[in-house]
């Protein structure tokens, strides 16, 4: 009797708890379950009891990975882990779970407890965001990022050619698959050719193919990038290396949408959609006469022009949630964000690979990290700024305030000391600048 009112006083404490408890014995047997984890798993408690842990959650860490397991064995507690379990109707949940182990009055281990907590809103609202952020497989939150987001599904319709510039590692390339991705010819073949990487005779062969005999070794036929893309989209990346003779065999399919395999005889149709970028100015390669102008001002119908990651800091903490929730699928680590120290420090450096370093960066973290949170002892070293007298000290910013303020301060530098620029890549008013440059006393700094 003693026992079973102990039993009844317990269960009336658990279900008091908003979050989901459950306690096994040594024989992963579950012993109590509350109501909050009858409603968040849809599994009452009756059927619970008695039933192996894995069985009622079915958690996809059960058989490989399970919190509940590492804390049995190593006595050592899981805080916050995310995981997924399907409910009583067969449905996905995000939860956060968190372990412990159960002892009796002599400190004698006979069981663990797991707690959970549903985070399907969470989860939502992060879709949400990242959606609200997001055009096709690109993120971005800066302003100049968000006026291309809004102009894609127009370039994309209108079919015409299209020049994307920008610095390597920006996403030119993402952005010719999202405006392919838009179009009427989505069903259809994106082909991708790195210009650059190819020498002269090669890169003929490689857009335009050849004939069986067209040169040594030509035993058949090869189909060329055009033929490959035909229906779909062409994406020439790195236009401005290719030689003047390719220029003028480029600037013929434009004009007349044909083209003559090498050793052919007659002329192929061409039904592409050409993309071109290049990470150089390609309108001072014509002033300096290594490009063809007629053949520019094809290729620039419709003018990109992405800015480098340097000049949107402001998307560095979103980037860097995507790219973590990436690797955590793809490398299987229970790795969930970084430090404040780690973000001020991403936030203070200069990206001169952008956007792909940035991804890079956090690959090499999680290669080091063996814990849940990134740290600074897991940056790259060449991440971690050196001594510089008129920016803030990376030991000293150790708050979300001080990184507000940093980039402020790199913002104003940028528009050389502008506050209406400034606000604007900002994205908040001008009068809320002119508060946060007197509440932190920073104009001086940043105009000097």
């Amino acid at each position: 009797m003693p026992h079973r009112t102990q039993s009844k006083e317990r269960d009336v404490i658990l279900d008091s708890i908003t979050e989901g408890v459950f306690t096994v014995d040594s024989d992963w047997s579950i012993t109590s379950f509350n109501r909050a984890a009858e409603e968040i798993t849809g599994i009452p408690r009756k059927k619970a009891l008695g039933q192996k842990c894995s069985a009622i959650l079915r958690a996809d860490v059960c058989e490989t990975d399970c919190a509940l397991r590492q804390t049995m064995r190593a006595g050592k507690s899981v805080i916050n882990k995310a995981v997924h379990i399907i409910d009583a109707k067969g449905e996905r949940h995000a939860i956060a779970i968190s372990t412990a182990l159960l002892k009796d009055e002599k400190g004698k281990v006979i069981g663990g407890v797991e707690t959970f907590r549903d985070m399907s809103l969470v989860e939502e609202l992060r879709k949400k965001i990242e959606g609200r952020y997001c055009c096709e497989d690109i993120i971005s939150q800066n302003h100049r990022m968000q006026n291309l987001f809004g102009i894609l599904p127009n370039i994309a319709e209108s079919d015409c050619t299209v020049l994307v510039e920008g610095e390597s590692g920006t996403g030119k390339e993402l952005f010719a698959r999202a405006i392919h991705n838009l179009s009427f010819r989505k069903g259809k073949s994106f082909v991708a050719v790195n210009c650059g990487a190819l020498p002269d005779t090669l890169l003929e062969s490689e857009l335009f193919g050849y004939k069986a005999g067209a040169f040594t070794d030509a035993k058949k036929d090869k189909p060329g990038r055009f033929a490959m893309a035909e229906g779909g989209t062409l994406f020439l990346d790195e236009i401005g290396d290719v030689s003047a003779a390719v220029q003028v065999r480029l600037l013929r399919v434009l004009q007349e949408r044909t083209y003559e395999p090498l050793g052919a005889v007659s002329s192929v149709n061409a039904n592409v959609r050409v993309i071109t970028a290049a990470n150089k100015k390609l309108s001072e390669l014509v002033e300096q006469g290594r490009f063809r102008e007629d053949l520019y001002y094809r290729i620039n119908v419709m003018r990109l022009e992405l800015p480098p990651l340097r000049e949107r800091k402001d998307d560095v903490p979103l980037l860097v949630n995507s790219f973590i929730n990436r690797f955590r699928r793809l490398r299987n680590k229970n790795i969930s964000c970084v430090t404040d120290e780690v973000l001020a420090s991403l936030l203070a450096y200069d990206y001169p690979g952008n956007v792909r370093e940035l991804e890079n960066i956090i690959e090499h973290c999680f290669v080091l990290c063996q814990g849940e949170i990134i740290e600074k002892k897991h940056l790259p070293a060449s991440v971690c700024p050196g001594s510089n007298a008129d920016k803030i000290k990376m030991g000293e910013i150790t708050t979300l305030k001080q990184m507000e303020q940093l980039l402020i301060i790199e913002a104003l530098r940028r528009n050389k000391g502008n506050q209406t620029a400034t606000a604007k890549e900002l994205g908040i008013n001008k009068s809320t600048l002119f508060r946060k440059l007197k509440a932190y006393d920073i104009k001086s700094q940043a105009t000097t």
